[in-house]
């Protein structure tokens, strides 16, 4: 038999859309419990993995030492960090049971392949929170494939997926295209964990409006939305807000699409940030980098031309994780200006009132140190040196998204609920449904641990439903 053969003529258990880390968890967790799996990844293979690819950490609940993380972090820490990001948007059961679950998840994923490692210095120590992948997210993704594909699920690589079929609230089967041929997929059960609408940008100017023409998709390419938008269309109960997403600063040198972390910029905490007019708007020591870092995007978006510079000067140049590009670099401020396409004049002036600003005292760059403006509006709240030894630095800031909150409503097994209640046999998992506990704002490494919570209750559920 073929290969669309095997897919057409097949009724599999269970039907996994996507194929990122909550799609292989849940794909793993179905296929160990006896069931028959596919995956429908509509990437290549080379680009498969979705936005897990970029990822570097996974947050984690622990009462104690666990693997490479140290002492102890607790469900209600991690919760109060997640009620901070996220202004209280939460659902709070669904974010517990995350929280909760992660503990059990780190064993798992270790079991399964995943290998961790020390966290990194700078500001991405995380020590106690966060453990850090071996090899980064593409070597996780890999991983998950090779345990997958031991356990003998089929994969299909560039399978997208153009619909799914529900009829009485139970799903029957997804259409997909691969290579140009339209075929249809049964199934007893379905996983969506094929993630958000980002990289459809008329979408997103929809929601934005045609500012977001200007923001850079820094995940997969290939996540456009259309399993949520065909749900959605027909009747699934949608959660989240289409303005809302996970979207960083990032060096407006960055392509497109697919830039991934590594065009991330860590600098602000240590910068003074201006738009395209030289002027300050928001306060870049607000709080510890990996509790921040998620606004940016926005704040960035919020400017003229949707864009910002960050400054800063030598004593500062080796206190965070570098872009992949190289700064900006002049003598003067007002030669780095010119260089930035920025006004001097106005930059000058910006600078002269921060560095007025600022006042003596012990300065701590890992943690809140409270060195703060006094005066100035908006202030900067920790970590305000002034920006006075050459050489001095500038970066350019985008908008950087990586992945969008509107999605589809589940429960706590992960089942998608529909108009008339939850569905007999759809579940979801990852991207397409994390709106559901990230109202706004985000905390580092959190895309992970709701993808690997929600895609192993959904890998398990499918195949409870399966065995029924």
């Amino acid at each position: 038999m073929s290969r669309l053969g095997q897919l057409t003529e097949t009724e599999w258990d269970v039907v996994v859309v996507g194929g990122g880390n909550a799609a292989l968890c849940a794909a793993i967790e179905a296929a160990e419990r006896g069931c028959r799996v596919v995956i429908l990844e509509g990437a290549p293979e080379t680009y498969r993995g979705g936005n897990s690819r970029h990822t570097r950490n996974f947050r984690c609940m622990h009462s104690g030492p666990l693997s490479v993380l140290t002492d102890s972090y607790g469900e209600n820490e991690y919760f109060d960090d997640l009620i901070r990001v996220t202004k209280g948007q939460t659902d709070e059961g669904l974010a517990r049971l995350a929280i909760r679950t992660s503990e059990e998840c780190l064993p798992w994923m270790e079991a399964h392949g995943v290998r961790f490692q020390p966290s990194l210095s700078g500001t991405l120590s995380l020590s106690r929170t966060n453990a850090f992948f071996l090899g980064g997210g593409k070597a996780l993704v890999n991983a998950y494939y090779i345990t997958a594909e031991d356990l003998g699920v089929t994969i299909a690589y560039e399978a997208q997926v153009t619909h799914v079929e529900v009829s009485g609230g139970r799903f029957d089967a997804v259409q997909v295209e691969i290579g140009g041929e339209r075929l249809r997929v049964r199934g007893k059960a379905v996983v969506l964990a094929s993630g958000g609408f980002q990289s459809d940008i008329d979408w997103l100017a929809r929601a934005w409006g045609e500012s977001a023409r200007n923001f850079l998709i820094r995940g997969t390419p290939y996540n456009r939305g259309v399993v949520l938008k065909d749900m959605l269309d027909q009747g699934a109960e949608s959660v989240g807000d289409p303005t809302q997403c996970h979207a960083v600063a990032i060096d407006g040198r960055a392509p497109q699409y697919d830039g991934g972390i590594v065009t991330r910029l860590d600098c602000v905490p240590f910068s003074v940030v201006v738009n395209r007019d030289g002027q300050r708007f928001y306060d870049e020591g607000e709080d510890v980098w990996p509790k921040r870092y998620a606004i940016w995007g926005r704040l960035v978006a919020a400017q003229p031309d949707q864009v910002g510079y960050a400054i800063i000067d030598s004593r500062s140049i080796d206190l965070f994780m570098p872009s992949v590009y190289p700064p900006i670099e002049a003598d003067t401020i007002e030669g780095l200006a010119e260089a930035l396409g920025l006004p001097p004049a106005a930059v000058r002036e910006t600078i002269d009132a921060f560095n007025a600003a600022c006042r003596e005292g012990p300065f701590t760059p890992t943690e809140l140190d409270g060195l703060a403006t006094e005066g100035l509006d908006p202030p900067k709240t920790n970590w305000a040196r002034p920006i006075v030894e050459p050489p001095f630095y500038g970066y350019s800031l985008r908008p950087g998204v990586t992945f969008t909150y509107l999605g589809l409503k589940v429960d706590h097994e992960a089942r998608v609920t529909g108009p008339e209640g939850r569905y007999h046999n759809i579940w979801a998992a990852g991207e397409i449904m994390a709106g559901s506990i990230l109202g706004q704002g985000y905390l580092a490494g959190f895309g992970m641990t709701i993808g690997t919570v929600f895609g192993r209750l959904a890998g398990q559920g499918a195949a409870a439903h399966v065995a029924a």
